[in-house]
């Protein structure tokens, strides 16, 4: 497989991972309840994509870098949203 066609798989596999917490931080916003999210996931979700920015550094690796960065936000921005409408 040639250099274009691994940037265009890698880019688009960041793309879709990247956007995969969209769909739930939706629900929760407009539902206004998150009694079903798991924050040890999301915790787990960020480590790991902690060490992938890690890895893009490492590689010079802009995509990578990039799409893990945003993995972060939507991650952080479901904790957030998570712990302001969890039921008390």
């Amino acid at each position: 497989m040639n250099d274009t066609w691994s940037q265009i798989v890698g880019i688009t596999a960041g793309i879709l991972t990247s956007v995969a917490l969209l769909p739930q931080v939706i629900k929760i916003y407009r539902e206004k309840k998150s009694e079903q999210i798991s924050i040890g996931y999301l915790v787990v979700l960020m480590a790991g994509q902690s060490l992938w920015i890690v890895y893009g550094i490492m590689k010079s690796d802009i995509p990578v870098v990039g799409t893990n960065i945003f993995s972060i936000s939507v991650s952080v921005l479901t904790i957030i949203l998570g712990i302001k409408y969890k039921s008390r």
